[in-house]
């Protein structure tokens, strides 16, 4: 019988570095409802929403990831030629092939590194931590086993500016990590999943579609009362399971940063998981509104950078969305 080598790598695996960047155009609820038929308090009580990021012309989703990434190297200190792979999560590239993350290597200068995007929208940045932390764990993320992993969305292009119930909601942005090898551990089993019986509660139309709308591309659709009663009757139980295989303790944890969808429901979550009042909570959906894959490591960089997140504090990551897909993990904040 034949015996195959395998590979194995570090131990263990941490975020070494984050970065992002938002679309320039700030959208204020005002403006908003000189589009809408709404108001700005209403919006603000049922959301959390004051603004929203939307891209303008020149911010695509490959400039803004690959500023996002720069920045990530930067804090990291890695070069982009050490990268052994991208892992890019977003419904927002609008080539079937090749990948954003094939174009993003080319634009950032990294040599040869494994790359593909995933669809997993707003559970895609922690599916992508869970894949970069198996990829250095195995020996599969190149010589320094370096991974950086992405989540960008250009939203903005696919609202249907006549479904007052989602026109609001949808931000653009990028935001990036770089996780590598790690003599502590840095980076929790992740919880992940989805619920298939519920796949079309929130989806985006397909591509024929677009021919039939002013903008040329399809819509979102969501279906916002079914999300809301699945976020709180079971992405709790998920974000306490990886509380639990985490070996730690809620008392233990120092951020717990959902994906940023609604203010209610991110209340919801912590009055059920039982957080002490010293957790910090993060808001960041306030002035960026809900960019889906880019959300999570958006507000982590801007928590870190304005020192609200502070190296060696553990962070509950858990993000949930389309497909009724989920994954959770906690973080090591580099």
């Amino acid at each position: 019988m034949t015996t195959l080598n395998t590979s194995t790598g570090a131990q263990y695996a941490r975020i070494l570095g984050t970065g992002s960047y938002r679309g320039s155009r700030v959208v204020t609820n005002e403006e908003m409802c000189t589009m809408i038929d709404s108001t700005p308090e209403w919006i603000e009580q049922r959301t959390g929403i004051r603004e929203r990021r939307w891209a303008t012309e020149g911010e695509t989703p490959l400039s803004m990831s690959a500023q996002a990434c720069r920045n990530a190297m930067e804090m990291a200190g890695v070069r982009p030629e050490q990268i052994g792979a991208i892992i890019l999560s977003t419904v927002s590239h609008h080539h079937p092939s090749p990948s954003l993350a094939d174009y993003l290597a080319r634009e950032l200068g990294c040599p040869n590194p494994a790359a593909f995007d995933i669809s997993a929208a707003c559970a895609g940045f922690c599916y992508g931590v869970a894949l970069a932390d198996s990829l250095i764990r195995a020996g599969q993320a190149g010589d320094d086993g370096l991974v950086l992993v992405v989540g960008v969305e250009r939203l903005s292009d696919m609202i249907n500016i006549n479904d007052r119930g989602t026109a609001f909601i949808f931000g653009d942005g990028a935001g990036a990590a770089v996780v590598g090898p790690s003599q502590t551990p840095g980076i929790s089993p992740t919880v992940w999943g989805s619920k298939p019986e519920n796949v079309e509660t929130i989806e985006i139309e397909n591509w024929l579609s677009g021919a039939d709308h002013d903008t040329g591309y399809p819509f979102i659709t969501m279906d916002g009362r079914t999300v809301f009663k699945w976020a709180l009757a079971e992405v709790t139980g998920h974000a306490t399971r990886t509380i639990e295989q985490a070996g730690i303790s809620p008392e233990e944890l120092d951020i717990f940063l959902p994906h940023q969808a609604n203010n209610r429901i991110t209340d919801a979550l912590v009055r059920h998981l039982h957080l002490p009042e010293n957790v910090t909570v993060c808001r960041d959906i306030a002035e960026m509104g809900n960019t889906s894959a880019s959300s999570i490591p958006i507000a982590l960089d801007r928590m870190i950078r304005e020192g609200r997140a502070t190296s060696g504090q553990t962070a509950l990551l858990i993000g949930y969305g389309a497909g009724l897909t989920y994954a959770g993990q906690i973080i090591v904040i580099p």
